[in-house]
Parts: C-alpha cells; sequence; structure tokens
C-alpha cells in the first residue's frame, strides 16, 4: 500500500479525527438534553466574538504554544517529554528570581533577562532526566513524570519559605513592581492609539510566536535538526552513520526544557505578575495532545494551540451560559479532541490509507 499524501496526513485526518470528537462530544450534550449546535455557537462567540474573548483565548493559546513546541522538539527525537508540568513550574522560579530581583528597573531589561532565565531553569529541569536516559538507559517517561512531582514540591517548598511575600499567608511571592510587569495586548494597542479591553494577553505571546519560527529553523534548517529526525526516525542508523546518541538526547530535552520552562513568561510575569503555586494549571499536559494533534511542526502546533485556546476560553462562557454543562463537561471535550487525535488516530487513519490505496489501482 503507497502511503497517503502528505496533505493528507497533515490536514485531512486531523480534520476528520477532530470532527468525529465534536461529534461525539455533540451526542453528550444532547444525552443531557441540551442543544448541541446552540452550545457550539455559545463556545465559539465566547472565545472568539468579541476583542475580550479573543484576548483570552490567545492567552490561553501563548501557554500551549510553548508547551506544544516542548514536546514536538522531543517528538522529533523519539523522546516523549511528560515533564513540561515541572519544567514549566521551574522556569516560573527563573522568572520570579529575576523580576524580585531586578523589578525596580524597566521591563525592557528584565523581561530578555527573565526569557533567558526561564529558559535555563526548565532546561537545567530536563536535563537530569535527559542524562538518566542517555547514560543509564533510565526510560524518558518515568523520569519526566517524577521530575513533575519533585517540581511541584520544590515550588511548595520555596512558595512556603525563601520566596514567601513577608507577612502572608498566601504560599506566593510579594507582587512585582512596575519594572518586572509585561505590557498587556491592551496596553500596547494604546501606543497605537487604539482600545481593547482589558484582557491577560501580553507581549510574550509574541516571544511564542518567534519561538515557532525558532523551532522550525532548528528542525528543519540546521544540521542538528537533520541529525535529531535521523535520530529519530531510525536510531540504529544514526548511530551507525556517526551520530552520537547521548548528544542528541539531552541537547533536545535540554531545548524541550527550555521551551516549556518559557510557558512562565505569560503567567508569572504577564497574568499574576508574582509567583504563585499553581501557575502551570495543567498546561504541560495539555502540550502533549497540541503536539500530537500538530504533528509535531511549529505551524501544527500554533494552529492546536489555538483549538485548546478555544476550547478553553469557550469552555468557560458555555458553563456559564449553559449551567446543565459543567465545567467537567468541558474538561470531558478536550479529553475527546485527545482521545480521538492521538489513541483513536488510525481509526481514521485506516480507512484514508485504504481510500488513497484503492485510488492508486484504479489509475
Amino acid at each position: 500500500m503507497k502511503s497517503i499524501p502528505r496533505w493528507a496526513d497533515l490536514a485531512l485526518i486531523p480534520f476528520l479525527n477532530l470532527f468525529l470528537a465534536f461529534f461525539v462530544a455533540g451526542l453528550v450534550v444532547v444525552f443531557i438534553g441540551e442543544d448541541p449546535f446552540r452550545a457550539m455557537k455559545i463556545m465559539l462567540t465566547g472565545a472568539l466574538g468579541s476583542d475580550y474573548g479573543i484576548g483570552y483565548t490567545l492567552f490561553y493559546t501563548t501557554n500551549f504554544i510553548f508547551t506544544g513546541l516542548a514536546v514536538a522538539v522531543a517528538f522529533h527525537g523519539s523522546l516523549f517529554n511528560i515533564g513540561g508540568e515541572g519544567q514549566a513550574a521551574l522556569g516560573g522560579v527563573g522568572v520570579a528570581v529575576v523580576a524580585l530581583t531586578l523589578d525596580g528597573t524597566h521591563w525592557l531589561i528584565t523581561f530578555p533577562l527573565a526569557i533567558l532565565s526561564a529558559a535555563i531553569f526548565g532546561a537545567l529541569w530536563a536535563l537530569v532526566p535527559a542524562y538518566l536516559q542517555a547514560k543509564r538507559g533510565s526510560h524518558i517517561v518515568i523520569t519526566t513524570i517524577m521530575f513533575n512531582y519533585i517540581g511541584a514540591k520544590l515550588l511548595g517548598f520555596l512558595m512556603n519559605g525563601p520566596l514567601k511575600k513577608e507577612g502572608s499567608m498566601a504560599p506566593e511571592s510579594r507582587r512585582f513592581e512596575d519594572g518586572a510587569q509585561l505590557p498587556f495586548m491592551q496596553d500596547i494597542a494604546g501606543w497605537f492609539g487604539m482600545e481593547m479591553t482589558r484582557t491577560p494577553l501580553n507581549i510574550s505571546f509574541f516571544v511564542a510566536l518567534i519561538c515557532c519560527v525558532l523551532v522550525w529553523l532548528l528542525i528543519w534548517k540546521s544540521k542538528f535538526g537533520y541529525e535529531l529526525r535521523a535520530f529519530g526516525f531510525q536510531q540504529p542508523a544514526a548511530i551507525y552513520a556517526g551520530i552520537n546518541p547521548v548528544k542528541i538526547t539531552v541537547i533536545t530535552m535540554v531545548v524541550s526544557g527550555a521551551l516549556a520552562g518559557m510557558m512562565a513568561l505569560n503567567t508569572v510575569m504577564g497574568e499574576q505578575q508574582k509567583l504563585v503555586l499553581d501557575h502551570v494549571q495543567g498546561a504541560g499536559f495539555v502540550g502533549i495532545a497540541v503536539a500530537l494533534m500538530g504533528r509535531s511542526h511549529p505551524v501544527g502546533v500554533l494552529l492546536a494551540a489555538i483549538l485548546f485556546g478555544v476550547l478553553y476560553q469557550g469552555g468557560t462562557e458555555l458553563a456559564f451560559e449553559i449551567p446543565a454543562i459543567s465545567r467537567d463537561m468541558i474538561v470531558t471535550i478536550q479529553a475527546l479532541v485527545i482521545l480521538f487525535m492521538g489513541a483513536l488516530e488510525n481509526l481514521v487513519r485506516f480507512p484514508v490509507e485504504g481510500m488513497f490505496a484503492r485510488l492508486s489501482r484504479g489509475n
């Protein structure tokens, strides 16, 4: 059987999987006695029908771009980095260290240093699992999961100790001064004489877009990217050709961890303007679904991140407008998308491959 066209693999199959996921979700909505078409309209309007909704959608999208790219880079080397939660949590510590130290200056000074610090903290948290995989054969999935829990405990210790706001009972740092507060999108719009509703969307969204371009250049336009893809596609052949597996594994995981760590720019320095205990809020795990759905390509990751941003923001509006559809129902819809895009992908792939095989024989 001939392989299916690339456009079908990258666009048709994901679209059909997504359609099936929403079809099943619609059946669930019907089962609880609500109109699925009304629910879909409310979700889309809530996410994309106003500058308020778009702002929140792109705010969530920013988180998912960083964590999706982190997982996608690792995927190219056949590495399953499931530790985005922990790496983003430690990236938040890196952001807070810079912000709390230099927030008396200007955000143009603190922001580049915070980017660097978040990337370093996230990379270092991915370095140990990478070393254990490369040198000791410890499975990367197990070690990164373990480091998620270790990272959560370490963050809890810091938030109740060295980084805790003096005199506060809440596990959080003090609020950053103006010198470490990122411009929100409504502030940027004001620079050009425009008005926007206040949302958490901030300048880190543009950093996420830049990272998409940089990842594309790294994976498809660099020698390392070629070695990485060769190693991920066929490890024995890549090693025989002289590619160092230890080097590839360690560098790939370090880059992946750095991208996950940079997610904290959006939540810690942007939305909260302080370090809080749960600033990641599951974005590390959503990044896995984003990378799967985006076929580990930066453009696909961007589109999948927007989709999950719509689901998050639109789901919030949907739960408000239709109380019968609870927040748990929204999580169910997200889970269905993940299920059909991941575990049940072959449910669509095999029939599509068979269809193209028959068309090929007919020609």
